[in-house]
């Protein structure tokens, strides 16, 4: 099969359980997101500069883009290039507006390759303290607004598929495999 699926959310929504399950139910590769690694590594995103994490987000882009280049038979990804313009309004990087410009216009651009970008819902899972993720549920649903903005305005018609807002696991996966027609 060679659906190219991005699964987009604020953290804590379920992103990469979903993803998993549905790569296996698809048969297709399964593409983590890069930034736990690093911060089970023991990297205090906090004590970075704004330079500093805005390289970071840059190389995390660049290290996907090229997972998802290599996965030629389709993939499941977990965050979409939605969510690096998100990110880089969530971060504050726009105070640029010449880098700004360019960015948006490659994630936008980037995005084309998705058939699917599969959209998890705020607010409907409990923020585990996990040592990962913000457990500031207003931190999650400020860029969780800057992800729907851009998927509302940027992604073409039938190219969103919302998640329904349920914390079952199985209702989710049957759900978007119902969706995507599998």
């Amino acid at each position: 099969m060679s659906l190219r699926i991005a699964i987009s959310g604020s953290a804590g929504t379920g992103k990469t359980t979903l993803g998993k399950r549905l790569a296996t139910e698809l048969g297709l590769p399964f593409i983590e997101e890069g930034m736990r690694d690093r911060i089970e590594a023991g990297l205090k995103l906090n004590a970075l500069s704004r330079a500093e994490r805005q390289a970071l987000i840059e190389e995390l882009w660049i290290e996907q883009f090229a997972r998802e280049e290599a996965a030629s038979d389709g993939f499941v990804v977990d965050r979409s290039s939605f969510d690096y313009a998100a990110f880089w309004l969530h971060y504050d990087f726009h105070i640029d507006r010449d880098t700004t410009d360019e960015w948006m216009e490659r994630m936008i651009s980037a995005a084309a390759r998705y058939d699917h970008v599969l959209l998890l819902p705020w607010g409907v899972l409990p923020l585990e303290h996990d040592g990962v993720r913000s457990t500031n549920r207003w931190t999650q649903f400020r860029y969780q607004s800057l992800l729907e903005g851009f998927l509302g305005r940027f992604a073409t018609g039938a190219q969103v598929v919302r998640v329904p807002g349920t914390s079952e696991l199985e209702d989710r996966v049957r759900s978007v495999l119902r969706a995507l027609g599998a």
